[in-house]
């Protein structure tokens, strides 16, 4: 059986927004901060809110989100906007709600950038969660020579996986040093960069690769599926795992109806839909809140 914890962090380095603001509380709930977030444009906007300024402290409190962040190193996340407030009832449309009256809706707000992750080390740590996975030593039998045989062979795999990875970086390095004429004649003939796009268009582009689906169709009727499928499963949820899994479809759902574009003729109604999937997605959050207590 996983341990919830450990499926949360693994949710987490997958770019779950969820299960990141999941952690953030609980390593912020002795300073009194409480974070919500949402992903737009590529990047992930966080409030944070407490009982009285000082306890959101910009010198103090930036720093510790960007170490928690960095500890994390979630996948296609390295922009992050941080706005904090004094605490006040939910609110779903916080971020609009800042985006349209700033002034009023916030105290301070900062930008980071997270540093990359090495990509050996995001390997080494991706093949120990697969292994971490393995049945409990406690389950074991007793060692045989089949056994041994097994585990050398594996251990061969796994020195080969590194070594291919090892390999291929390498060449890539080289071929960006050795060519860089070429690699500057091709973005001459591409103009049109992620920062000419549409705000929809970029959703689209810099979207959570690992949990989101492939949307390469209707993103509206992909919203609804995953919608359903969120409701069938929220009737039946038990762990905290099945509640963050049930927090992320929502999200995702949300987050799909958000790139239909203004000419569409369901424009209206995802907008509707768009606000209720992220209001589900925060009372998914709250009954895995109530898993933790």
């Amino acid at each position: 059986m996983v341990d919830p914890t450990d499926e949360i962090a693994r949710q987490a380095r997958q770019g779950s927004v969820a299960a990141i603001i999941q952690l953030l509380n609980e390593q912020l709930a002795s300073s009194g901060v409480r974070t919500r977030a949402i992903r737009e444009n590529g990047v992930l906007q966080m409030l944070c809110e407490a009982e009285s300024v000082e306890q959101i402290e910009q010198t103090t409190l930036v720093p510790r989100i960007r170490e928690i962040l960095e500890t994390i190193r979630p996948s296609n996340i390295r922009r992050v906007k941080i706005n904090c407030r004094i605490v006040r009832e939910q609110q779903s449309l916080w971020l609009e709600e800042i985006s349209r009256d700033p002034e009023n809706h916030r105290l301070w707000f900062e930008e980071i950038t997270l540093t990359r992750r090495n990509p050996f080390k995001r390997l080494a740590t991706d093949l120990r969660e697969r292994n971490s996975k393995t049945v409990k030593p406690s389950q074991l039998k007793p060692s045989s020579p089949f056994a041994r045989d097994r585990r050398q062979l594996r251990r061969g795999m796994l020195g080969g996986v590194l070594l291919s990875g090892a390999l291929l970086f390498a060449g890539w390095a080289a071929y960006k040093a050795l060519a860089p004429k070429q690699g500057d004649q091709t973005q001459a003939t591409k103009p049109e960069s992620s920062a000419n796009l549409s705000p929809n268009q970029q959703t689209v582009s810099v979207g959570n690769q690992t949990n989101s689906p492939n949307v390469s169709g209707d993103p509206f009727a992909a919203a609804v599926r995953l919608a359903e499928q969120a409701s069938v499963d929220g009737k039946k949820a038990q762990t905290r795992a099945q509640w963050l899994e049930i927090a992320n479809r929502w999200q995702q759902a949300s987050d799909l109806m958000g790139q239909l574009p203004e000419t569409d003729r369901r424009y209206q109604t995802a907008l509707n839909r768009k606000s209720v999937y992220r209001k589900n997605s925060e009372s998914a959050l709250r009954q895995l809140q109530k898993r933790r207590s």
